[in-house]
């Protein structure tokens, strides 16, 4: 590995620009961005870690937009997510005593000893606990794991629903990978490891989706039937070739109070899986729900059966989106994104909470969106719902218009153009 001198240096030249371009795209200006982005963090590592530098390693990790199959993970449904070029970079290096020493821009310092493991009451809900859990999880199935330093910087922006934490984690594990196992851990182990340590060590009971995409990178699908064994599907297709851009949208709101809005929708739709006796709602099939429904409609409530609609639907359209994207039939796919959107607007009914009736950001910026881009253009809820944003498919002449409009009316800074990104979490080799 070079020396963070080395590294300084070419990051100041006009090489570094063509070396980024895999993961940022070809953007005279985006690629100057990023190559001072790149250069700030090496100079960052030289402060921090002033008697080191001699073997860094430069790991990026990508966020990530959810883009087909909402609300479909908990019932053991498919979804449809991407990569995107705003990422969490860092440089590392490998310590010979044991410790973890990471430096995140605009947080303390955090250290943990590889030599203790075990999970700690007092760091739940931590970035700590993230860090020990990855270690333990990595030492427990085999793999090496020991101490670093690290200098850390992300632009994936929090409570955008692009996936901060998870882009932490899947790095987390990518340093440890290459540092001490020659890089050798698959993408799909590094996102099991990362929600393992999120679910057992931060004390939060997420699913897969997130971890996988960040860690493989593109347009990823995955099927959750067999929870303990997911499928995962990098899909081909290079959507830098589609003359769109993807816009997440803040539509405002706060998430802090819709824990009990979030339950009810897996609660709900595992109700009628319950009713048609099964476990999940892919236990039993659309047919056989039509055909119990004079019966169901006494046993569950009107929404839960709303709700089960939207699984059925959403579930079948993830496959389509794949079909419609590997065939290179882009407005199919806009098509299917549509009609995810207004699917979860009428069944799923996640666009705005029942508790705040009267704040419908949500809903608002869709109906602008609509509005704005006619049948050019494709929007749905983004992530969760309730609160929070919107995803927009935006075609590049449109952009511009676009993002001044929705700022006009969400606030300066509300709008992220991104693009989907091939790579997932990758070692940076750069000389």
């Amino acid at each position: 590995m070079p020396s963070i001198q080395a590294l300084a240096r070419f990051l100041e030249t006009p090489e570094a620009a063509e070396k980024l371009s895999v993961l940022y795209g070809n953007q005279p200006q985006r690629l100057a961005a990023m190559q001072a982005r790149w250069l700030n963090l090496v100079r960052s590592f030289s402060v921090r870690f002033p008697a080191g530098g001699a073997d860094v390693m430069l790991i990026s990790t990508p966020g990530r937009t959810e883009v087909g199959g909402n609300h479909t993970d908990h019932n053991a449904g498919r979804v449809l997510a991407a990569a995107v070029d705003l990422d969490l970079i860092a440089a590392a290096e490998r310590t010979g005593d044991g410790i973890v020493t990471v430096y995140s821009e605009g947080y303390p310092a955090v250290r943990i000893d590889t030599r203790s493991l075990e999970p700690e009451e007092e760091e739940r809900l931590s970035t700590a606990a993230l860090i020990r859990g990855i270690c333990a999880r990595m030492q427990e199935l085999g793999w090496k794991i020991g101490g670093f330093n690290a200098v850390l910087t992300s632009d994936v922006p929090k409570g955008s629903g692009l996936s901060s934490s998870a882009a932490f984690e899947v790095e987390i594990a990518s340093i440890l990978n290459h540092l001490y196992n020659d890089g050798k851990l698959e993408p799909l182990q590094n996102a099991l490891i990362s929600q393992y340590a999120e679910n057992n060590y931060f004390g939060k009971p997420c699913g897969l989706m997130d971890q996988t995409t960040c860690a493989v990178g593109g347009f990823v699908t995955i099927d959750f039937k067999d929870a303990h064994n997911p499928l995962v599907h990098k899909v081909g297709y290079d959507f830098s070739s589609s003359g769109y851009s993807l816009v997440i949208v803040e539509a405002g709101g706060d998430h802090a109070d819709l824990t009990d809005e979030y339950s009810a929708v897996t609660g709900e739709m595992k109700s009628v899986a319950h009713a048609l006796g099964g476990r999940v709602l892919r236990d039993a099939s659309l047919e056989q729900m039509m055909a119990a429904l004079p019966e169901l409609h006494h046993k569950v409530n009107d929404r839960a059966l709303l709700r089960a609609f939207h699984f059925y639907a959403d579930n079948r359209r993830v496959g389509e989106q794949v079909q419609a994207l590997e065939a290179g039939q882009f407005r199919r796919f806009l098509d299917l994104v549509n009609e995810s959107g207004r699917s979860s607007w009428m069944l799923l009914q996640n666009c705005y909470s029942t508790n705040r009736p009267t704040h419908q950001g949500i809903p608002l910026a869709l109906a602008v969106t609509a509005q704005l881009l006619g049948e050019r253009g494709a929007c749905r809820v983004h992530g969760g719902g309730f609160a929070g944003t919107i995803q927009a498919f935006v075609p590049t002449d449109m952009l511009e218009g676009y993002v001044v409009q929705m700022e006009a009316i969400f606030g300066q800074g509300t709008c992220y153009p991104v693009m989907v990104r091939t790579a997932g979490s990758v070692k940076l080799d750069l000389i």
